[in-house]
């Protein structure tokens, strides 16, 4: 379940290319089961029909402030009055200067001045606007008055320029929007994870991986993120996006793998190892492809290095959390595991639950017992997964 499922978002759609960016925002905000209601500006209905808007939403899409359709002539009131957030998407040069001044001389900038709820804008401009110094003080000036700024980023605009300013595409406004709603309970924390399978090499076309497709150490990595931590994710090869926030450091095998975390350790509060990890590699490495023949081959192997054992060991170990994906015996195999590395946290699976899939079912293993998780989309496990640490480095704090 989305953290917004259930949530009632207020849409400003302001005059702006990037507006169509704004259509498909709503598509994916209904997806995640949010009431959207667009208020669109005259400029933005300038590149989006309200029409359009109110066929993605399923709601009237409003852009009078003195619109006759609310009972009370005042839809700069009741359009806010139980809504969770205003997202405005995109935001203007010149809504976010008339935003910092306080006008309110249309509907949507007197929505967003007689609002009790939080207001989040989602800039897009041209280059040299967002560089402008006005929009540098203006900018200032809403995040002091409690304001939160999604973005911009950074690309080809319209304009033929190239660099900051863009709007964020739907899906990192949808996932920063996500993330605004979740409790930052690992504010200040410094997160180093890993996640993928690796790849061990035999030759140049040839090597020892697993079926790991990544998805729950990514998921876990952007629920990390979400819940306030810096977050440093060493991954192996994955056909996946890195999440909003998140700095990943790409690792094909094992090896590489142990440098890249022993690079990120400095400063991290927390390790995570949910990578998929190779327990072998071949002792030798083929320069060229390894020709066919009739005659049976054998690849002596080594083991790798035992990353997660590795950093527990540490003098200066972080909180360490280890994953555990069995074929049988989940409960015996994952705690001899959890207590020969030393972890004061573990997480354990059945590869037939998990492994490749969408979804995931776990338990929690640590010093008071098991406890297991509901079968769930590997979004919601990871937030069930982050939830648990938290309060298990809360009450360490304590």
């Amino acid at each position: 379940m989305s953290e917004l499922q259930g949530r009632k978002i207020v849409l400003g759609v302001t005059g702006g290319i990037a507006a169509y960016k704004a259509a498909e925002l709503v598509r994916l905000l209904g997806k995640a089961g949010a009431e959207v209601h667009v208020v669109l500006t005259e400029g933005g209905a300038r590149f989006v029909t309200a029409v359009t808007f109110q066929a993605l939403s399923g709601n009237p899409v409003w852009s009078d402030l003195w619109d006759p359709r609310m009972a009370n002539n005042m839809a700069h009131i009741d359009l806010g009055r139980d809504a969770d957030a205003i997202l405005v998407a995109p935001a203007t040069a010149d809504f976010i200067a008339r935003l910092a001044h306080g006008l309110a001389d249309d509907l949507l900038t007197t929505l967003c001045l007689a609002r009790d709820v939080p207001l989040i804008v989602a800039p897009a401009m041209n280059r040299q606007m967002w560089e402008a110094g006005p929009t540098r003080r203006n900018l200032a000036l809403i995040r002091g008055d409690g304001v939160t700024v999604f973005g911009p980023g950074a690309g080809d605009q319209a304009c033929g320029e190239v660099g900051m300013g863009r709007m964020l595409e739907a899906e990192e406004v949808l996932e920063s929007l996500e993330g605004f709603f979740v409790p930052k309970s690992l504010a200040g924390r410094k997160v180093v994870m890993t996640a993928g399978p690796t790849f061990e090499a035999i030759d140049p076309v040839r090597g020892i991986t697993n079926i790991s497709s990544g998805k729950m150490g990514y998921a876990l990595a952007r629920a990390c993120v979400q819940a306030g931590a810096e977050v440093v994710l060493v991954s192996g090869d994955v056909a996946l996006p890195v999440p909003l926030g998140v700095r990943r450091v790409a690792a094909a095998s094992a090896q590489a793998m142990r440098t890249a975390v022993v690079d990120a350790l400095p400063g991290a509060d927390v390790f995570i190892g949910v990578a998929a990890v190779a327990d072998y590699r071949p002792a030798s490495y083929a320069a060229h492809k390894i020709k066919k023949s009739d005659e049976e081959m054998s690849i002596p192997l080594v083991p790798n290095p035992d990353i997660l054992a590795e950093v527990a060991a540490r003098a200066d170990a972080p909180f360490c959390v280890g994953f555990a994906a069995e074929s049988r015996n989940l409960d015996d195999y994952a705690e001899t595991k959890r207590r020969r590395k030393k972890l004061p946290l573990l997480v354990g699976n059945l590869v037939s639950d998990g492994m490749g899939g969408d979804e995931n079912s776990v338990v929690l293993f640590d010093d008071e017992g098991r406890h297991p998780l509901p079968r769930a989309g590997k979004a919601v496990v990871a937030r069930g997964i982050v939830n648990h640490l938290a309060a298990m480095l809360a009450a360490r704090r304590g």
